[in-house]
């Protein structure tokens, strides 16, 4: 199962925390393409009935089913610039 790093956990938070009138958004991960080789990031307000569902340090991540498989083995980490930029970034689990 992906998993966060400290960093992206606070990051999905504190994007998350930006919309406080809803209570179960998220940050929701979707495949595109046939193949799952992309893959789309969006702030929403709750997950689609077959997203899998992980929360991490109060970060709430959805997964659509294609992204659940290609991250299943990832861990999702973010920098942020000093301009407030973010970035996110995929690399493999340590064994």
């Amino acid at each position: 199962m992906l998993t966060l790093t400290e960093t992206a956990s606070n990051v999905v938070k504190a994007i998350i925390d930006q919309n406080p009138e809803v209570e179960n958004a998220g940050l929701r991960i979707n495949s595109q393409g046939a193949d799952a080789a992309e893959l789309g990031v969006a702030v929403v307000e709750a997950p689609e009935a077959s997203d899998q569902v992980l929360e991490q340090d109060g970060a709430r991540v959805f997964l659509d089913e294609g992204a659940t498989v290609a991250l299943a083995d990832k861990v999702l980490d973010a920098q942020v610039g000093s301009d407030g930029s973010v970035s996110f970034a995929i690399g493999q689990q340590a064994q």
